[in-house]
């Protein structure tokens, strides 16, 4: 058998007509340093694991010089970041049940009496820890701050009151997650994941698989509308992801042991909005994309930061304002803010409401962008 020598003019020769290739195709060449980039902006500006800042409520019911320290105390250590007064109970309990709030610091009316007899005064704080990333390192850090926070003021005739144990008895109180078990915060946020991911993907390759395979000359000779195509397309893989979300929240209840507070049936109203979203920008990917290739790329382009800035695998409030501006167009965020408020709060429509219109807003631009879209390619 004869034997060639390796060539290394054809072998430029080939190089260079890749790269002419890649230059032709600008989405896949986009993609390739598009990616990167993102995933080295996210990791490095936008992904914190301390978040500080956190909005936190006072109700006060003593205003003397020692409550003063300590909100000051609170202020300085830049954990806490006091947005307002709630002037009741029921009140404060709204601003944690909405997520309003991720703390609402008590005083009670006698606390400076009982500080100066040395009673040590108990000193309330209620904490959403729905997600126990976000509160953890707060409150791990509170202990001491209340501790420190009076010892400025306890001096002379009051320093018999400094010495362990401190001043204060700290009452943490975690709401709707008292035992702070990772799993009722991630397994209700992987449900909107698994949707996002296998909707996205699965109907953004529906089209662009047809005008491959050449089926979409079929879809010319219908008298079906735009709008009614992409109607009748989304609608099996509405029947998916239902199953997809049923058999997680059987996982969650039966495996997990997570808690179901709220109304499923107003859960399983919300899903289809979800879902529907989902549909939506994958279909008007597919209108976009040439190929298959290209539709997966643009569908793992939105993917990528959908968990990574919805408040998923990393506290929301933590992240930058840019991208949290960011995070708030993405459905995944305003999804998994509902169905942790309705499992774990017992959240109604009222409370998610706000959560909602910014999905519809968001389907609503999606469907026009990809009916237009789809308009064209039938043209």
């Amino acid at each position: 058998m004869k034997l060639h020598a390796i060539s290394l003019r054809r072998i430029w020769a080939v190089f260079i007509k890749e790269f002419i290739q890649m230059r032709r195709d600008r989405l896949t060449f986009g993609m390739m340093v598009g990616i990167p980039l993102l995933q080295l902006t996210l990791f490095g500006f936008a992904i914190n694991s301390d978040p500080k800042h956190l909005p936190t409520a006072i109700l006060s019911a003593d205003h003397g010089p020692f409550a003063r320290t300590l909100i000051a105390a609170m202020r300085s250590s830049q954990y806490f970041h006091f947005t307002g007064v709630a002037p009741t109970e029921e009140e404060a309990d709204t601003l944690l049940k909405n997520g309003e709030v991720q703390f609402v610091l008590h005083i009670p009316e006698d606390f400076s009496r009982k500080l100066l007899r040395g009673e040590r005064p108990d000193l309330l704080v209620e904490a959403d820890a729905t997600d126990p990333a976000a509160t953890g390192p707060a409150l791990s850090a509170l202990a001491q701050l209340m501790d420190g926070a009076l010892r400025r003021d306890l001096h002379g005739p009051l320093a018999y009151l400094s010495p362990k144990p401190g001043p204060v008895q700290l009452v943490l109180h975690r709401r709707y997650n008292e035992e702070g078990i990772t799993q009722y915060n991630i397994v209700p946020g992987l449900m909107g994941v698994v949707l996002t991911m296998t909707m996205v993907v699965i109907t953004s390759l529906a089209i662009t698989r047809e005008s491959e395979r050449g089926t979409m000359e079929n879809l010319l000779s219908t008298p079906a509308r735009p709008s009614e195509v992409m109607i009748g397309k989304i609608l099996p893989y509405i029947a998916v992801g239902y199953i997809q979300a049923g058999l997680i929240l059987l996982a969650a209840h039966f495996l997990f042991h997570v808690p179901m507070l709220g109304s499923l049936v107003l859960l399983m109203t919300l899903i289809l909005v979800f879902i529907t979203a989902n549909l939506a920008l994958g279909i008007t990917f597919s209108t976009v994309a040439q190929n298959q290739l290209q539709a997966m790329q643009m569908s793992f382009f939105f993917f990528l930061p959908s968990i990574l800035l919805s408040g998923f695998m990393f506290p929301f409030r933590g992240m930058p304002e840019w991208a949290q501006w960011i995070g708030e167009v993405l459905p995944l965020t305003h999804f998994l803010r509902m169905v942790r408020g309705i499992l774990l709060k017992s959240n109604g429509m009222a409370e998610v409401w706000p959560n909602v219109w910014p999905i519809l807003v968001f389907i609503l631009v999606v469907m026009l962008v990809g009916i237009k879209r789809f308009r064209r390619t039938l043209d």
